[in-house]
């Protein structure tokens, strides 16, 4: 899945597909979101946590989240997170996803902003299941 051919100049990094097969398409620049902190949910070989499902956050994620070990609602400026509300768009690790749908509190999914790596994780048929629809 990384390869060592450099992407955008940085090697170990997987190329920038989602999981319909077409151009990952940002997730959030406000807050900033992504393991590059580049506002979409890329991935590499350094990304161990797998933070590629790009969500639409809820009350009920956030409270199953923060009850998981994983809050995300409280703020850290010292590191630049202004901590997450409802309606905001994060990449969430796959895993964290796959938990929360397991534990009924799964959050809507930007599929054009998923990374295709998220499917070694969850299926596209779950994940379509909880697929963003814009008003």
């Amino acid at each position: 899945m990384f390869d060592q051919t450099p992407e955008e100049g940085r090697p170990g990094r997987a190329p920038s597909v989602n999981v319909l097969g077409g151009t990952l398409q940002p997730c959030s620049v406000q807050p900033i979101t992504g393991f590059y902190r580049d506002g979409c949910c890329n991935t590499g070989a350094e990304d161990v946590g797998l933070h590629t499902v790009c969500v639409v956050t809820t009350a009920a994620f956030l409270a199953f989240s923060k009850a998981h070990g994983n809050d995300l609602s409280t703020a850290l400026p010292q590191y630049g997170f202004p901590g997450l509300k409802p309606g905001d768009r994060w990449c969430l690790c796959a895993a964290r996803w796959k938990e929360a749908l397991d534990g009924d509190a799964a959050p809507q999914v930007v599929l054009e902003a998923t990374h295709v790596a998220t499917l070694r994780v969850v299926s596209l048929d779950e994940l379509k299941k909880y697929a963003f629809k814009p008003n």
